[in-house]
């Protein structure tokens, strides 16, 4: 696979991460596509286990987020932008601290957003308390999904 290609899969890959984090966009769906398309390129034995695995967690992912209640964020008050803004934190903090870094990030930028938003401790607390019970769960578990099945790809290639 050549250079481009590569990036080319990374940026659909990347555009699936921040369609986790809006509304209409099917960020799994992109992030597997990107896989795909790698692995079809590439044809290894790591490439296909890779892809069997990144199904097998996307799927996971999506019967976990049909158990969760729906996402609604107008029903909480607070604006789409702290959510959008809260995931990209997420996505930073992964690279950051990998794997855990993803909710830390999550939870600390959505709560330092409704700090600024509200003024005070105690109602940006309740705030990010009342996004993360109504939508944050369903978000964070299909961001930390999606992130582990780029991590996973971005390890089998530095793995090589």
């Amino acid at each position: 696979m050549s250079s481009w290609q590569l990036v080319a899969v990374g940026l659909v890959m990347l555009l699936g991460l921040l369609g986790v984090l809006v509304p209409g966009i099917p960020g799994p769906l992109l992030v597997w596509a990107g896989l795909l398309w790698w692995t079809v390129a590439d044809t290894s034995p790591l490439a296909w286990a890779v892809l069997i695995g990144a199904t097998a967690l996307l799927l996971l992912n999506q019967v976990l987020k049909w158990l969760l209640p729906t996402r609604d964020l107008r029903a909480v008050g607070a604006p789409y932008r702290s959510l959008f803004l809260a995931g990209t934190a997420g996505i930073v903090g992964f690279f950051v601290v990998p794997v855990l870094g993803a909710p830390l990030g999550a939870i600390g930028g959505l709560y330092v957003l409704e700090r600024v938003r509200l003024g005070s401790h105690g109602a940006a607390w309740a705030s990010t308390r009342t996004v993360m019970r109504a939508i944050g769960t369903s978000v964070l578990i299909e961001l930390c999904a999606c992130l582990l099945v780029v991590g996973a790809w971005m390890g089998a290639l530095l793995g090589r």
